[in-house]
């Protein structure tokens, strides 16, 4: 007995794997866990490493928070071994989670996102099949990120359906003050009326001659196509993502682009538009190197948006 004991401590591994191979139950009476595949899909690195440099380029949370994220973003960058590392992942989605509760109720939406982003890295990385598993988590949380999008919008938001959500909002919002008087056509004392005219007032409180707001067509044309443009826009990608027909491979992709490209052109939120993109590029097969460029060069262009006031600088070249 003791001789069988040592010849199976020191079995030879041939004998080992041909054991798991079989299929064979050990003591126990379980099956012995199946190794995991290697990662050979070199978009699962650039989505991992897009969203490290996503996380530097928005420090978040409080003064007990911020460094760790940013510390274990750069030691995603610099060393490699580490950015495939579950832990590190894990860590991340935790410290997410504190800003959040710290926050409470009031992080921005994208930020529950990355949350659950983070964690999904996580969970990947400790399955057999990462890439797979981080594509399947990827689909389902952007189509079910566009689904609560368009049930708030549709259902619980009648504000927006019709309008009044952008009508508002492009006049009394700065961030869309140069968009607003290219595309809506008004002049900087239009603009400066309409918001003195919406202006809040104490409760219970009325102005005696309220200013009349202006609102040329040009700003309800304007509105009502972002209204309808953003609502479509989400639809159409809530449902690529969530479909599994063959139709909808590529497809998806590229609405998802378009909305990118489009919607944070205006909308000041880079941050989600980042997020967006590197779950989309988590998506991707290896064979699938033209909708990675894409990927690539669309955060790029969101990272224009955000860092030049193109539309600031067109507004001063149209006045001159």
């Amino acid at each position: 007995m003791h001789f069988v004991s040592l010849r199976t401590r020191f079995a030879w591994p041939p004998a080992a794997a041909s054991h798991e191979s079989s299929g064979v139950t050990d003591a126990v009476g379980e099956t012995p866990a199946q190794p995991a595949l290697p990662i050979d899909n070199p978009h699962f690195d650039t989505a991992l490493r897009l969203t490290a440099i996503a996380l530097l380029l928005r420090p978040m949370g409080p003064w007990f928070v911020r460094p760790v994220i940013l510390a274990a973003a750069v030691v995603t960058l610099i060393y490699p071994r580490a950015m495939r590392q579950w832990q590190v992942w894990a860590a991340l989605s935790v410290m997410t989670a504190i800003r959040i509760a710290d926050d409470w109720p009031l992080a921005d939406n994208h930020i529950y996102l990355l949350g659950y982003w983070l964690l999904a890295v996580a969970v990947a990385l400790r399955s057999r099949d990462a890439a797979a598993t981080l594509a399947v988590a990827s689909r389902s949380l952007i189509g079910l990120a566009f689904v609560f999008a368009v049930l708030w919008k549709v259902v619980l938001s009648p504000d927006f359906i019709d309008g009044r959500f952008f009508r508002v909002t492009l006049v009394t919002d700065p961030r869309f003050a140069a968009a607003t008087r290219i595309i809506g056509g008004l002049s900087d004392e239009q603009l400066k009326a309409a918001r003195e005219a919406m202006a809040l007032l104490p409760q219970g409180a009325e102005l005696l001659n309220p200013p009349a707001p202006v609102e040329p067509e040009r700003l309800r044309l304007f509105a009502l196509a972002s209204t309808w443009g953003v609502l479509l826009l989400e639809s159409l990608v809530a449902l690529l993502m969530l479909s599994r027909t063959r139709l909808a491979g590529s497809l998806r992709h590229l609405a998802l682009l378009f909305f990118c490209a489009v919607t944070y052109a205006f909308a000041p939120v880079a941050g989600f538009g980042w997020l967006l993109l590197v779950m989309g590029l988590g998506q991707l097969e290896a064979r699938q190197v033209w909708l990675a460029r894409l990927y690539q060069l669309t955060f790029l262009v969101v990272l224009f948006y955000d860092a030049v006031p193109w539309a600031e600088l067109m507004l001063n070249f149209m006045q001159r």
